[in-house]
């Protein structure tokens, strides 16, 4: 496993703090080989991320706002110019406004659907564009999706619609790249404490329901999506595209 991603060069975007699902991609996938490109948006997660690899070396850090196409232009210029190419990238984006996780589904404003749709969707759109120039041997691109995309999970609301088009993307792209060796898929990991899940009104039931339902019956770890990231960055998943990687211990196959 040191060596499953050996020299490869990996882009991880939306690593906010060490609890971050995209931080213990990050760690699984360093330990495989991987040379580690970070993105952050501004000023505080420029720091909060630059404590967390202080000491690693052929770490880089780069500014990226996904709202913006000016910004994503100028990312993947960077990455062309010191790199010469990409081998992974992993979308790890998503938000929407307080107030329309804390109340009921049908009040969300029209500003916060479009803003959800815009960060946690398109942006996967415009950031795989971008990387499929760069990717001329082939290469992985995924994100994170989550079950309130096909089910009704109070409290999770608009961004339960915006994960349904951020699959459907995955989908669409897996498509369009296929020709050129790009695979595009999604892991859609079970409950996690990180700090966008206290967002969730509903996240402390949530994470009490999944250990006595699942089949495995226990939540699931870091650890558990970093081992399914290095399946999906590595030739391990060569012939998989276009795929909705369940890891949640099963629980998205329990009816009760």
């Amino acid at each position: 496993m040191q060596n499953l991603l050996q020299n490869r060069i990996v882009l991880i975007m939306g690593v906010r703090n060490k609890w971050s699902i995209a931080w213990g991609i990050a760690e699984q996938v360093r330990e495989a080989g991987a040379k580690l490109i970070f993105t952050y948006q501004g000023d505080r997660e420029r720091e909060a991320l630059e404590k967390l690899v202080a000491g690693m070396d052929d770490i880089r850090c780069l500014p990226c706002d996904v709202t913006s196409d000016e910004a994503i232009t100028t990312l993947f210029d960077v990455i062309s110019m010191e790199y010469g190419r990409l081998d992974g990238l992993v979308h790890a984006i998503a938000y929407a406004k307080t107030e329309d996780l804390a109340g009921s589904f049908v009040d969300t404003s029209r500003d916060g659907f479009l803003l959800s749709m815009n960060v946690s969707a398109y942006s996967f759109v415009a950031v795989a564009r971008a990387a499929a120039p760069l990717m001329t041997g082939g290469g992985s691109i995924f994100t994170l999706t989550y079950l309130g995309s096909n089910r009704v999970l109070p409290g999770y609301n608009v961004m339960g619609v915006a994960k349904a088009a951020l699959e459907a993307s995955t989908r669409y792209l897996a498509y369009d790249l296929g020709s050129k060796g790009i695979r595009v898929n999604a892991i859609s990991a079970g409950p996690v404490k990180t700090m966008s899940a206290k967002g969730v009104k509903s996240f402390s039931d949530i994470l009490d329901v999944v250990p006595q339902k699942a089949p495995l019956r226990r939540n699931i770890t870091l650890k558990d999506l970093g081992n399914s990231a290095l399946f999906l960055l590595s030739d391990l998943s060569s012939g998989t595209t276009g795929e909705i990687l369940y890891v949640d211990g099963g629980f998205n196959t329990v009816g009760i």
